[in-house]
């Protein structure tokens, strides 16, 4: 165990985790030339082609260092703050951490929310300043934030370049000399914490574990502790670029574990594994229950495919711990699911994988977050979803989640940002002049203000250099109205909002010239509305297709027009009555993006 290093790579959002992590695959050859490409742990498409890490990795390495060989444990964690669960559970996996900041851009929202994380589990901090081969890079400013934000010595701070391989080797002894090996007990009664697990469709769920004590063989007689299931393990074994087979793994070791489970439900991330025979006195603590931020609907297109959409979401959530769903039903959509995402960009990359991974063709509703209401006979209602809001003369008081929001900027950009979140309704907390020229600002703001595109805009007002990170407070009195948008009178309930009624107005006018433009022209007019109860606030309307009937008419009296254009008036009369609207999938997506 003396041997064992486990460790995470954090940091903000693009300052060179991943290329890092392929530097010391190199360095160590655990990779053999042939097999190397950039990103190398970024196995789904998704993750190359946007350039980001969704998932984090985890990859054994074999390092010799003055004669004595180590396994290095390595977990690869996201950086966007959508999926700081996955680094949440990576870090409850590890002793130590390599906090990456980039040398051109200093310390940003990222790098304190994880920092903070680290702290919370006794990590221990290797800062690494990355991209010194940069011409823009600042070392000794950026080194200054690290030492006032770490508190440690300036020596201690590692100059690299994952790009060019500077200073690997110098990260690679300090996480030998300076990470603890793994504590626990290889003779005690088998912990094993799940901090991931995977569906293969030959074998079952692969659960990944990291052994806090004792010993466990191949055909051993296991349980998981929360369900209480037991199961024999068919296959344990580390983590290399591929599965690697083991006979014993023992405590402080990370593997995988596959006992041939098929339901995805009895395998839980942060769930406890032990022997049957002789069991652990307690489940392992493990991580905080994950709070969804943003509520959408996800409905099949169509409905026959409505229990494939359960099972390709049950399995997504076998990989991704941190999105939740309950069934739910529209009138407009059929049968469908509510689900509970981290943020916008989540939401994107579930759909994503929804289409890539299982082929699934999905409706996604408008996003908004979990209101509280309040009736006046003193019932207390958790609403997810517009329509699920009772009638406005029983409501009391309708309550709205709010934030604690940290910006990190440059401080010429400091009046823009103050600008767009005052408009969305939030209140300046605190401002702090971190140095000369950055400039952290405190919001308190409501959540379902910055659901919609606050982040795209914080990013173009500070030509990307803006860093934000958020985290929840409490419920608070709000002024909120239902938007309903009708099509020829009927209400189509997926397109509904809870909304602030100073900003009612504009968004359902906005709403309507966006749907005029995307709902295809029919036979017959198409009106639509934007209504608060029975009033209605905008209206736009399609014009219908019509054919010129008055072409064979050449002179003659204009009865004779007037005849026929009457005879087409009544015939698309009749249209409307039995006609429906089709609303393309375009629509619900566009009220995201209505800019």
């Amino acid at each position: 165990m003396d041997n064992i290093r486990n460790f995470c790579i954090i940091a903000h959002i693009d300052h060179g985790k991943s290329t890092l992590a392929d530097r010391l695959l190199e360095k160590t050859k655990t990779i053999a030339e042939r097999q190397f490409q950039d990103q190398v742990l970024d196995n789904m498409d998704l993750e190359r082609e946007r350039g980001i890490t969704i998932k984090s990795h985890a990859i054994q390495m074999e390092y010799l260092h003055q004669g004595t060989k180590y396994l290095l444990n390595l977990i690869d964690t996201p950086g966007h703050v959508d999926f700081s669960y996955e680094v949440s559970r990576s870090i409850a996996a590890c002793e130590g951490a390599l906090l990456v900041i980039d040398a051109t851009q200093g310390i940003q929202a990222q790098t304190i929310a994880n920092l903070y994380k680290a702290l919370d589990h006794d990590l221990e901090i290797i800062p690494v300043l990355n991209k010194m081969d940069m011409a823009n890079a600042m070392p000794e400013e950026v080194k200054d934030q690290i030492v006032d934000l770490v508190g440690c010595d300036r020596s201690d701070i590692i100059e690299t370049s994952a790009k060019t391989g500077l200073g690997v080797d110098d990260i690679l002894s300090a996480i030998v000399n300076r990470i603890p090996p793994p504590g626990g007990e290889p003779e005690a009664p088998l912990q094993a914490l799940i901090f991931d697990s995977i569906f293969n469709s030959f074998r079952g769920i692969i659960a990944y574990f990291r052994i806090i004590n004792g010993t466990i063989h191949t055909d051993d007689r296991v349980k998981f502790v929360s369900t209480g299931h037991e199961y024999n393990a068919e296959e344990i074994g580390v983590l290399k670029l591929k599965q690697d087979p083991r006979k014993v793994l023992s405590a402080g070791d990370v593997g995988y574990i596959i006992s041939g489970v098929k339901v995805s439900s009895e395998v839980r991330v942060g769930d406890t594994i032990t022997h049957v025979k002789n069991p652990c006195d307690k489940p392992i603590s493990g991580f905080e229950e994950v709070k969804p931020m943003v509520f959408a609907g996800m409905y099949p297109v169509d409905a026959d495919e409505y229990e494939d959409l359960r099972s390709s979401i049950e399995k997504l959530q076998l990989n991704d711990a941190s999105l939740s769903f309950v069934p739910e039903s529209s009138a407009a959509l059929g049968f469908g699911f509510r689900c509970g995402f981290l943020g916008l960009l989540h939401m994107e990359i579930i759909q994503e994988r929804l289409d890539r991974e299982f082929n699934m063709d999905v409706i996604t509703t408008v996003p908004n977050v979990s209101f509280r209401v309040y009736t006046t006979k003193g019932e207390v209602i958790d609403v997810h979803n517009p329509s699920g809001l009772p009638v406005v003369n029983h409501i009391e008081r309708i309550e709205e989640p709010y934030i604690i929001s940290q910006v990190i900027t440059m401080s010429e950009y400091v009046g823009a940002i103050m600008n767009l979140c005052i408009d969305r309704r939030g209140t300046l907390k605190n401002q702090v002049y971190l140095t000369r020229d950055r400039v952290e600002l405190t919001f308190e703001m409501p959540l379902s203000e910055i659901v919609f595109d606050f982040y795209d805009k914080l990013k173009s007002i500070s030509k990307g250099y803006a860093s934000f990170d958020y985290y929840y407070t409490a419920y608070q009195n709000a002024d909120l109205v239902r938007l309903d948008i009708m099509l020829n009178g009927e209400m189509v309930d997926a397109l509904s909002t809870l909304i602030y009624r100073g900003h009612a107005y504009d968004f359902g006018r906005r709403m309507c010239i966006k749907l005029k433009e995307l709902i295809p022209r029919q036979q017959f007019d198409i009106a639509i509305q934007a209504a608060i109860g029975a009033k209605i606030i905008a209206r736009e309307t399609v014009k219908a297709v019509r054919k010129d009937v008055t072409a064979k008419c050449y002179g003659g009296d204009i009865t004779r027009k007037r005849k026929l254009l009457e005879k087409q008036k009544k015939g698309k009369k009749r249209m409307r009555q039995i006609g429906n609207v089709e609303v393309p999938q375009q629509a619900f997506l566009a009220v995201l993006k209505l800019d």
